[in-house]
């Protein structure tokens, strides 16, 4: 979408044009600040290009050495539970979903969709837990058997085919993040393991089929071509752009960041986020779970794009705005309702976005918020964060009270 365009003359995803049409027509209700349609078509990312396909989304080399030698106890206690990990015979057995896949709606039947999405929350963990085992141990077992588990989905072309409709996009949804943690896990253990090249190749050329299929239909007027799903997508794109070599996904992947900065609110608000209402702030900090992972392997191929400011835009002000609305409802201002919802304070992997940002930039207030919730893991976007990316010498203790519960607390504002 939009800087995803480089330029329609040189485009080779003709269906970016439909998603712009649609997004220039429903950011025209929501933020005065849109680029025009025209405005979009002249912009070129053409400079971005995939300079290290080898290189994660952290430097694994790095942190392996770190981690062999820390003395964190939390770092020490996330390897210990990580260092027994599961059989591969096991995880070989696992079906691998190759036929069509739907799911119910998530508000109108939560129960139902949980159901039926287990089977892909177990991949996920699955791929995420052999990577940390693996950056735990060091032990090839781990990063031998990711590529035997990803190379049996990729024969059978599994997360193909699922069901898309306007009124339907559950699937379409769920396999995003399923795509984004295959590839996120395995860019930390390809450059491990050594032979098995036929395997790679296949899971290379399976991963590329993924995301040029999945990222091909664009959304629609809801929100859905330009919001979250837009920056979820644009991970996997990145990502696998990167592992593929595929400068036109990595491109794709770079344009959600420039659309997100070019779209900030003067306050630092996602205007597609700030439209939800009573989660607000969930989707603000959602949101940011993806710009920021994404922004992280964007930095990898040595773009210093956590210091990109589209318009004067950044996504330092993002950041700070999220914390501003956390921490106080009524700076919401009229752009949502002040008494909002809380419950996912109260789960850390809303938070794993902050740790590789704190590699990044010093904040002093984001670093206390998320004392209490480390370690923290993430199923799909980036797996185990603080062991990732935490800095030994920032936190040595874990906290161990009830801030977490509390920063879950409805907060009604007092009336003015």
């Amino acid at each position: 979408m939009y800087s995803a365009l480089i330029s329609l003359r040189q485009a080779s995803l003709p269906w970016l044009c439909g998603a712009l049409l649609g997004a220039a027509s429903l950011y025209a209700s929501t933020s005065a600040q849109a680029l025009t349609y025209e405005e979009r078509q002249e912009l070129d990312l053409s400079s971005y290009t995939v300079t290290d396909t080898n290189a994660s989304y952290f430097d694994v080399d790095q942190r392996r050495a770190l981690l062999k030698t820390t003395d964190n106890p939390i770092l020490i206690n996330q390897m210990d539970h990580l260092r027994s990990g599961e059989s591969c015979r096991q995880l070989m057995a696992i079906p691998t979903l190759d036929e069509k896949i739907r799911l119910p709606g998530f508000y109108p039947s939560p129960d139902e969709w949980r159901l039926a999405s287990e089977p892909m929350f177990q991949f996920e963990e699955m791929v995420t837990n052999l990577a940390g085992s693996y950056m735990a141990t060091g032990d090839g077992y781990y990063s031998h058997c990711l590529v035997k588990v990803l190379d049996r989905w990729a024969k059978s072309n599994a997360l193909f085919d699922f069901h898309y409709s306007s009124d339907d996009r559950q699937a379409w949804y769920a396999t995003e993040s399923m795509i984004f943690a295959a590839a996120m896990a395995y860019s930390i253990m390809r450059p491990e393991v050594e032979g098995m090249e036929e395997e790679k190749t296949r899971i290379n050329a399976w991963l590329n089929r993924l995301a040029h299929n999945h990222s091909k239909i664009v959304g629609g007027l809801d929100g859905s071509c330009c919001n979250n799903h837009f920056y979820r997508r644009a991970v996997y794109a990145s990502m696998i752009g990167v592992l593929t070599e595929d400068d036109e996904l990595f491109r794709f992947g770079v344009s959600a960041i420039y659309s997100a900065l070019h779209d900030l609110t003067p306050e630092g608000g996602l205007p597609l986020e700030l439209e939800r209402g009573r989660r607000a702030t969930h989707y603000q900090n959602y949101a940011l779970l993806y710009l920021v992972t994404n922004m992280q392997i964007i930095s990898r191929q040595g773009y210093d794009i956590f210091s990109l400011e589209v318009d004067g835009n950044d996504i330092h002000a993002a950041v700070d705005y999220a914390m501003a609305i956390i921490e106080d409802p009524s700076k919401l201002g009229d752009y949502a309702p002040h008494e909002q919802y809380r419950g996912f304070m109260e789960d850390g992997q809303y938070f794993s976005w902050a740790e590789a940002y704190l590699s990044h930039r010093s904040d002093a207030a984001l670093e206390e918020f998320i004392r209490p919730y480390r370690p923290i893991d993430n199923r799909s976007a980036g797996g185990y964060m603080t062991l990732y990316f935490l800095d030994p010498e920032s936190q040595r203790v874990e906290t161990v009270n009830d801030t977490v519960k509390e920063k879950a607390d409805v907060i009604i504002p007092d009336a003015e």
